[in-house]
């Protein structure tokens, strides 16, 4: 990549002259380094913002297609496999909307990276993108950071990627010295995978300044390369921290970033004096998520090593793909049966809940921060008053993360799937169907994955919008017990 930093430079400069924003097309690790660097380093003087579309829920597309002109926007489509359902289906959108202000010359906008000899760099051609960047097909998706994925629009938003991949360089040295004790990502690694033999198979992000996403991105790292065979290492991301009372003995927690919240020192360290592991890892500034994103790479294929399985594949990823692919070609949904009550479907499912469990909310819902907020009050309140660790992920970007190890990993997750009404249904050029549909099918056929593996989940559709957000988290922090004055101290 080094040797490839001129062009990047070259290319950043001949396509960001007018332009407002870079709006990143793609899922998983093709989407989710764009989105750490695009919240890390902000907006840079003189180049457009950066911005990441990976939800086919339909308010999510619109808002991106509403955030300026296509012809003050450049899209970067991005899909290593060129086959992955949701960049294709962005692609066929925006191009058209592109298309639909500025005709011929809409190729123009449109950067694409794919591997060689995919589908989608045939569409690519077809439709005269302006660049087509062909990436090592050696270089898994999850892996592939510091690769053309994660560089190419960080390049483009004025990222100065040259000391990027130093840092990069860096760690990568330091992570080829023979002695393990000195070698920062096999101590890493290491690490991971023993406290996960032991029990603690639960590791807990807590990430502050300059790199708040970092977890986002590792998150999947993690889970997609563990949690198959039955075995996994569990990443919790974007649970605050709380006493430590509320936590299990399941837990390892890590700390990544500054301390500009005054009580994250104290409560690392009470919650080291109570013996849970920790390990912090500070950062200098944003450049170094060229180092840690190297580190967590090279710790996490270790530790999948030593857990004796393949950190590069996904075996259980393509089934849910399959049954999306299923429902939208026109076969009935698997729902499980009618559902009921609410009230008391949620208990039983929280009643469920044992030492070791965790509970996750997989919610197909617009991800904004206000509803990242209204999950936080359904988590917390299960994390308290039963010890369990919780993940929250919006689909359907948690099936290339976390949805690889609630299928393929260890059958310790209760499952909360959350739906709503679409408000207005969205075409998708050249499709017979709109994205409301695509995202009805995510959803269903993640429940029937799950399902047929007799994982213990419960469907909760909500009609009400935001209010339908709100009275579920009251009826899950009812059912749960909690109390409801500590969870919203923990939010603070």
């Amino acid at each position: 990549m080094v040797a490839q930093v001129p062009g990047l430079l070259d290319l950043s400069e001949k396509l960001r002259a007018g332009a407002d924003r870079i709006l990143v097309l793609g899922m998983g690790g093709s989407s989710l380094a764009p989105l750490v660097f695009g919240s890390s380093f902000g907006r840079r003087d003189g180049f457009p913002r950066l911005e990441v579309l990976d939800a086919t829920e339909p308010s999510s597309v619109l808002a991106a297609g509403e955030g300026s002109s296509p012809e003050r926007t450049i899209y970067v489509v991005s899909s290593k496999s060129g086959t992955t359902l949701e960049p294709n289906l962005f692609f066929d959108y925006f191009y058209a909307l592109a298309e639909d202000e500025l005709g011929a010359k809409a190729g123009e906008r449109f950067v694409v990276i794919t591997d060689p000899g995919t589908p989608l760099e045939e569409v690519a051609r077809s439709r005269n993108a302006e660049v087509i960047v062909l990436a090592d097909p050696a270089i898994g998706g999850r892996y592939s950071a510091l690769s053309p994925f994660g560089l190419v629009p960080a390049a483009l938003a004025g990222v100065d990627v040259s000391t990027l991949l130093s840092r990069a360089r860096e760690m990568a040295e330091a992570c080829r010295l023979p002695n393990a004790e000195e070698n920062p990502g096999a101590v890493l690694g290491a690490a991971m995978a023993a406290f996960a033999l032991e029990g603690r198979d639960k590791l807990t992000f807590s990430v502050g300044t300059p790199v708040d996403r970092f977890g986002m991105w590792a998150e999947q790292l993690v889970a997609e390369s563990t949690g198959k065979e039955g075995k996994g290492i569990l990443p919790v991301e974007g649970e605050p921290l709380g006493p430590a009372e509320v936590y299990g003995e399941d837990r390892f927690f890590v700390r990544i970033g500054g301390a500009a919240d005054s009580l994250i020192p104290a409560r690392l360290a009470a919650l080291g004096e109570a013996g849970h592991p920790v390990a912090t890892f500070a950062i200098r500034d944003a450049y170094d998520l060229g180092g840690e994103m190297f580190r967590w790479e090279f710790a996490t294929a270790l530790a999948g090593a030593l857990l004796e399985i393949n950190p590069f594949d996904q075996p259980n990823v393509q089934e849910a793909k399959d049954r999306t692919n299923q429902i939208l070609s026109g076969a009935p949904a698997e729902n499980g049966g009618d559902e009921p009550p609410r009230n008391d479907a949620l208990g039983h499912l929280l009643e469920t809940l044992r030492p070791g469990d965790y509970f996750a909310v997989t919610a197909y819902v617009p991800s904004t921060p206000e509803n990242e907020e209204r999950l936080a009050r359904i988590r917390l309140p299960v994390r308290d008053a039963k010890r369990v660790a919780t993940t929250v992920g919006f689909g359907p970007r948690f099936l290339h993360s976390t949805g690889q190890l609630h299928k393929g990993g260890p059958d310790n997750g209760v499952f909360l799937q959350v739906t709503a009404e679409s408000a207005a249904p969205v075409p998708i050029p050249g499709r017979p169907y709109g994205f409301e549909r695509v995202v009805a099918a995510q959803a269903a056929g993640d429940l029937a994955a799950l399902r047929s593996r007799g994982r213990r989940a419960l469907h909760v559709h909500l009609r009400e919008g935001d209010a339908g957000l709100d009275s579920l988290a009251n009826d899950v922090g009812a059912a749960a017990g909690a109390s409801p004055e500590l969870a919203r101290k923990e939010r603070r």
